[in-house]
Order: structure tokens, then C-alpha cells, then sequence
């Protein structure tokens, strides 16, 4: 099974918006998928009714998930593989990335989600730091980027991030289909199939398989 995190100490970077439509876009390339909340606003469950309301084509299961069972989480997230899902995402709080030390230390790959701007970058930085030093792989996702095809400001954000480490492909424009999407309860790959928002998360969804994958093979060696 597949476990990811979305991790990040500022909030505004579009966590659960990506948790949403990624866990949608999984679902949709035939994973049993599970998103958790341990967001403190509850954002992901509100959009779990919203999406119940809408009667949304994906199966995704979304679910709470409380500090006090983190400790606990290694085996949680094999339960999870033993009844059959096939991916695990979470959307962790704004906080401190210590407060989400248990996260990072048993999911597979944490995603640091960074809009193009000085504090969503070095908030991004100081996350890395801890994730790194728990000797887990993680990735910069670039996120809320100008719909511009040269953006000097995505760009320059870009060439910062992969000086420190791994930057997740492709960038994700700053597109009101992501935020209309949410709001209906949908994924943007079930809210425009054929926008350009929902061919970037899936892109994103197929970078994360290759590197996961790469990952796997690396460990059976």
C-alpha cells in the first residue's frame, strides 16, 4: 500500500484542495483509496459530506483521524492494507512538523506543498528539515503557480526548491477549477475530466507511482 502525507507548517498552500483531488484522480486509476483528516478545521471531512451530497462517481473513504491515535499509526496503516485499500493520504494540520513527527516517520512519501512566494518557500524549507531528518523520502509539490507558461516567479521558486531537494512534477497552476471543484465535493478530475487542472493532478498522481515504484524495487534489492 501506498502512503502519502501532504505536510506543511503554513497554512494556504492548498493541502487538502491537493489531498481531495489526488485521492480522487487514485481512485479513478483503480486504487482502493483512504484520505484522512487530521487537519484541526475538519476541511477534509466537510468536503467528504459535500461530496456524499453530490453523489460523487469515485469511492473514496474519508475519514477523521485524531492526534491521540497517531502512536499507533504504523499499525493502523496496516490494517488499512490488510482489508484491502491500496493507497493512503493524509492531510495533516498547520502546526509546528513535529506535531506531525508520526506521520512523517511511517508514511512513504511526504509531499510539502509550496506556493510561489518567499514565506510559502521557506515554511516549505523548514518542513523539509524535519522530514529529512527522519530519513524519509519527500518532494516539493509547487502549487498555486501564475497560469502563465513563463512564470520568473514559479520559476525562481522552482530552481530554490530543487537546490534542497526533489521537486514533484508537474507544477499545479493556480486554477479556480481546483477551488470549485472542492467547494462541490468533487475532485477536479470529476469536476472537468478534461480541464487542465484535473491533466495536472493526474500527472501528479503518475509521478508519485513512478517514484513510489522506484522506491519498492529499490528495497527488494
Amino acid at each position: 500500500m501506498r502512503s502519502i502525507a501532504f505536510v506543511t507548517q503554513k497554512g494556504g498552500t492548498g493541502k487538502t484542495t491537493l489531498t481531495a483531488s489526488l485521492a480522487v484522480a487514485a481512485a479513478a486509476a483503480g486504487e482502493k483509496v483512504i484520505a484522512l483528516d487530521l487537519g484541526s478545521s475538519g476541511s477534509l471531512m466537510r468536503w467528504s459530506e459535500r461530496r456524499k451530497a453530490a453523489n460523487a462517481p469515485e469511492k473514496v473513504l474519508i475519514e477523521p483521524l485524531e492526534t491521540e491515535r497517531l502512536p499507533q499509526l504504523p499499525a493502523i496503516l496496516e490494517g488499512f492494507a490488510g482489508v484491502g485499500f491500496t493507497v493512503a493520504i493524509f492531510d495533516t494540520a498547520d502546526a509546528d512538523a513535529e506535531a506531525v513527527r508520526p506521520v512523517v516517520d511511517s508514511v512513504d512519501l511526504c509531499l510539502l506543498p509550496a506556493r510561489p512566494t518567499r514565506l510559502d518557500v521557506d515554511a516549505a524549507v523548514a518542513t523539509f528539515r524535519t522530514v529529512f531528518l527522519a530519513n524519509r523520502r519527500a518532494a516539493f509539490v509547487l502549487n498555486q503557480c501564475p497560469s502563465t507558461r513563463h512564470s520568473q516567479r514559479a520559476s525562481e521558486a522552482a530552481n530554490e526548491l530543487m537546490r534542497l531537494g526533489v521537486l514533484a512534477e508537474p507544477k499545479l497552476a493556480a486554477r479556480v477549477d481546483f477551488t470549485d471543484a472542492v467547494a462541490a465535493g468533487f475532485g477536479v478530475t470529476e469536476y472537468d475530466r478534461n480541464g487542465k487542472a484535473a491533466q495536472e493532478i493526474e500527472g501528479l498522481w503518475r509521478w508519485i507511482v513512478a517514484l513510489t515504484d522506484a522506491q519498492i524495487k529499490t528495497q527488494r534489492e
